[in-house]
């Protein structure tokens, strides 16, 4: 089986759902399918081997001019191949910022609108190239990519599915009248996918009815690690007589609630009957981000606690998993509902029990592990308490964290999630597309 997976770049920032999505075709390629990686705008940053291919269709350079000027939707083609050389779109990528959703409406519009849209010409580039690679089946790694799905299915008569990776958190961010128009877009585009997938019962539930479409055309397949360098848990450090660290592993911004848990970590740190705590938070830091960053600084300076919050930085692969080796508590107190939430799997494979807000995929995902506890969400108060809980009754986090740990191994391995995503492309050639072969 020839799989196409394109996956949408997210410049210089480690991103979920790119790690996710090289993770899965990593997988699909052991398991012996014929898997490509495509990035779109950008080339990928993983903190694992990068399993994509050097050439990036819809470059974010032609993306952009053509969105915004006529002439660049009328260039040839061998021109814009200057603007897609992976090089320079990397080197771009670490010299910006991520761009606001507030103002990326009229694009997201016409990007939605496909073979219709400014960027109609990328659409008909990526088509070609398609044509070339001959692929049995195309997977759009999230539904804002869902504009050359149309055109995909028509030219090369495959079947066309798509992940659904949070797309709502920007979505919602849109402004009117681009959000009405990109809303209205994508209930129509969605109509016309052979399939769509989740990561979660939640946001398969919840994508049904914002797309408008049948629930049964959702299919959850649980994300999976890759769980090398993951070892046993070593002893739990948390007692009377030692501190606790308390870790946070995630974009530093506002919408992840790092500030929430600085505020926790706060009350905790007046509490005469805990050990002395400390925070210890890392994950990828946007210039446009670094103000949210310093005011966490002087806020634990201004406490009188200012050693007790440390910021790691970004980390790779081996320092992730040092890093988390070093927690005895994980928390990422989200503000809008998670609909992934891979670094909470990550923590568990290192055995750290969790605290998170009850909502989006988390009290799902605490059913399916046990591996810690919910509360309610945006209280810095309530948080403290869930900590508090586990601090108390370090027997308690440990069997938590243990028990997640092996949950994760059972069921949110690499193996696994590649398997369940291989039989899911099976059915979708039993839907009638004969080109999506029976066996690998």
């Amino acid at each position: 089986m020839k799989i196409v997976y394109l996956l949408a770049g997210a410049g210089g920032m480690y991103c979920g759902s790119c790690l996710h999505g090289n993770t899965l075709v990593a997988g699909l390629r052991n398991l012996g399918a014929d898997a490509l990686l495509a990035p779109l705008y950008t080339p990928l940053r993983t903190d694992e081997e990068n399993q994509s291919i050097a050439r990036v269709a819809f470059g974010g350079v032609n993306v952009y001019l053509q969105e915004h000027s006529a002439l660049f939707r009328h260039t040839p083609w061998f021109l814009d191949r200057l603007f897609d050389r992976p090089g320079l779109l990397r080197w771009l990528s670490r010299r910006s910022s991520t761009i606001r959703p507030e103002n990326l409406g009229a694009m997201t519009v016409s990007m939605l609108q496909g073979e219709t849209g400014h960027q109609k010409k990328e659409v008909e580039k990526l088509v070609v190239w398609l044509q070339e690679i001959r692929p049995d089946i195309v997977h759009l790694n999230n539904v804002i990519l869902i504009g050359p799905a149309r055109e995909i299915r028509r030219e090369l008569g495959v079947p066309v599915v798509c992940s659904l990776t949070g797309e709502d958190s920007f979505l919602e961010k849109l402004l009117e009248p681009h959000y009405s128009a990109a809303r209205e877009l994508l209930r129509r585009r969605a109509a016309e996918l052979d399939g769509l997938t989740a990561m979660n019962r939640y946001f398969a539930d919840f994508m049904a009815d914002y797309l408008d479409v049948p629930r049964s055309k959702i299919e959850v397949i649980p994300p999976g690690l890759n769980l090398s360098g993951y070892g046993p848990k070593p002893a739990y450090r948390t007692d009377w007589r030692s501190s606790c660290v308390i870790g946070f592993l995630a974009r530093v911004c506002p919408e992840k609630g790092l500030h929430l848990l600085a505020e926790a970590v706060h009350l905790l740190s007046q509490e005469a009957s805990l050990p002395p705590i400390r925070l210890r938070a890392a994950g990828y830091l946007d210039p446009a981000d670094r103000w949210y960053l310093e005011n966490i600084h002087h806020q634990f300076a201004d406490w009188g606690i200012a050693d007790q919050f440390e910021y790691a930085g970004e980390l790779d692969h081996a320092e992730k998993i040092d890093f988390l080796a070093s927690l005895d508590v994980f928390s990422v107190p989200t503000i809008y509902r998670e609909s992934k939430g891979l670094s909470i799997l990550e923590a568990f494979a290192a055995g750290v029990p969790a605290v998170l807000p009850r909502h989006g995929t988390f009290p799902e995902m605490l059913e399916i592990t046990g591996g810690g506890l919910l509360c309610e969400p945006g209280k810095p108060a309530a948080l403290a308490e869930a900590l508090k809980t586990l601090i108390l009754h370090p027997d308690q986090a440990q069997t938590a964290g243990l028990q997640a740990q092996q949950r994760v191994r059972e069921r949110y391995n690499v193996e696994r999630m590649a398997r369940n995503m291989l039989e899911w492309y099976r059915k979708i050639g039993d839907r009638g597309w004969g080109k999506v072969k029976a066996a690998c």
